[in-house]
């Protein structure tokens, strides 16, 4: 991948934070570029929206979905209206962010952990009761600006609409450490490390009242799955009836760090497929119907597995981000993932092809190339720069047509923007003043608003610092 490097820096300045970063080192020999990019520094002035969100990892603004002309769909503005109004827990404005806490709610089988839904919209920082949603449902605090969406509670349970489903005993969310949502199909999908990245996976699929799909009036597309697919309890082989082996033999065997949704089967059944990157490195693809198949063998991404970020950060687990490509491809490409991997300093650029026989195909790995550049420092997320807005495959983690993508950087609290190429466009240093006891922060997730304005990142410290999110504009 060639790298050019762009003399543009941003500085931004938080009034009521500690600094995140003290600077990043030139990493070009030429006086002459190093000048020229000193000279590019610009303050960039930000908000924080929150603090008191334990472990803050996963973001995403929600923005709108679509409406019954999406022929796949069971779509949202049909089936749950009421949780799409302005102000409701899917308000197309608010902000989904992930989190180790419950927030006060009884724990269930996993680790604790939640997605909250945000109001960014106000001028102040909103400072999240540590205990609101004891209620153990969607409770909410502040006026409504936060709002929880789901837990790893009993409310939440995968029995409570799929009691036959073989996950039953699992929440939707558990240490989530992914987030995608499905704009055009409808539905929201989490990734969880409910055991760590050593244990095995979920993932799961959300309706709006935050339990696992199949909430009334809607029904699960398979009965065995229900919303959440955990371990190999959720595989081909396991919930097809007739039995159907595996078209590519996976399973969700470690945590799952990373998702990305990737739009309707290649089969023709115009179900939802999403991709599930693990903490040893395979890929798998979650089939709504059918059920779980492999897509990519353990280590096709650089591994997570026994990595922890440097002290004081080693009670937040490391995770990766995931962009879905469906343009720019080549036959038999028929899309791309780019895939951060955080302690290689790389992007995975995977492409899928088509594999299998009618009537059982899926996506399979193609070619696997990787973006390498000195901008690169621990890598923890992506950001698409423009989302798509009104493809069938349009979600939250999808590329829009020849778009930009945004970095997170762990690493030094940087956020670079890159062509798809890996050519670099931008680079900006994030920092803020010191305020309070939050010391030490770094960067551990990156979104953009839905019209391309806004850059939202949560960030975590040691210990028992507050962690949150800020806000940003677009550059």
């Amino acid at each position: 991948m060639s790298i050019r490097r762009a003399a543009s820096k941003f500085t931004i300045s938080l009034p009521g934070i500690v600094a995140l970063a003290a600077g990043i080192a030139i990493m070009d020999g030429d006086a002459t570029w190093q000048a020229a990019w000193a000279q590019a520094i610009t303050q960039v002035k930000a908000r924080v929206i929150a603090t008191g969100i334990p472990g803050a990892s996963a973001i995403s603004q929600i923005g709108t979905f679509l409406d019954s002309q999406a022929a796949c769909a069971r779509p949202i503005p049909t089936l749950f209206p009421q949780y799409i109004k302005t102000g409701a827990v899917l308000d197309p404005n608010r902000i989904l962010v992930g989190s180790v806490s419950n927030f006060g709610a009884r724990g269930s089988l996993g680790q604790d952990g939640s997605f909250l839904s945000i109001d960014p919209s106000g001028p102040g920082i909103l400072k999240v009761p540590p205990n609101f949603a004891q209620s153990g449902d969607q409770a909410s605090a502040l006026g409504g600006a936060v709002q929880m969406f789901s837990a790893n509670s009993p409310h939440w349970l995968n029995s409570v609409n799929n009691p036959s489903a073989f996950t039953v005993q699992y929440t939707g969310v558990s240490n989530p450490l992914g987030l995608s949502n499905n704009n055009a199909f409808g539905r929201i999908w989490p990734a969880n490390a409910p055991f760590g990245d050593n244990g095995i996976g979920s993932s799961s699929i959300l309706d709006p009242t935050g339990l696992p799909l199949a909430s009334p009036p809607a029904t699960a597309p398979n009965k065995l799955i229900g919303g959440v697919y955990v371990g190999n309890l959720t595989d081909r082989n396991v919930v097809t009836n007739p039995v159907q082996p595996q078209v590519i033999a996976g399973s969700l065997s470690a945590g799952a760090v990373g998702t990305a949704f990737l739009g309707p089967s290649p089969d023709g059944t115009c179900k939802a497929v999403f991709s599930v990157v693990t903490a040893d490195g395979a890929i798998v693809q979650e089939h709504t119907l059918k059920g779980l198949d492999g897509l990519a063998p353990a280590g096709t991404i650089h591994p997570l597995v026994g990595r922890s970020w440097d002290p004081p950060h080693q009670s937040v687990e490391p995770r990766l981000g995931v962009l879905m490509n469906p343009y720019n491809t080549h036959a038999p490409v028929v899309q791309q993932l780019f895939v951060s991997e955080p302690f290689n300093n790389t992007i995975a650029v995977v492409n899928l092809v088509v594999v299998g026989t009618a009537p059982n195909l899926v996506f399979g790995l193609g070619s696997v190339s990787r973006i390498n550049s000195p901008s690169l420092n621990l890598p923890v997320d992506l950001a698409p720069v423009r989302r798509d807005l009104d493809n069938p495959k349009w979600a939250s983690k999808t590329l829009d047509d020849g778009s930009d993508f945004y970095v997170a950087n762990r690493g030094d609290n940087t956020i670079v923007r890159m062509h798809q190429n890996g050519s670099v466009v931008a680079v900006g240093r994030v920092t803020v003043e010191q305020h309070g006891s939050v010391k030490n922060a770094s960067l551990n997730g990156i979104a953009t608003s839905t019209d391309g304005k806004t850059i939202y990142v949560t960030f975590t410290g040691p210990g028992r610092s507050p962690a949150g999110v800020l806000a940003l504009p677009a550059f």
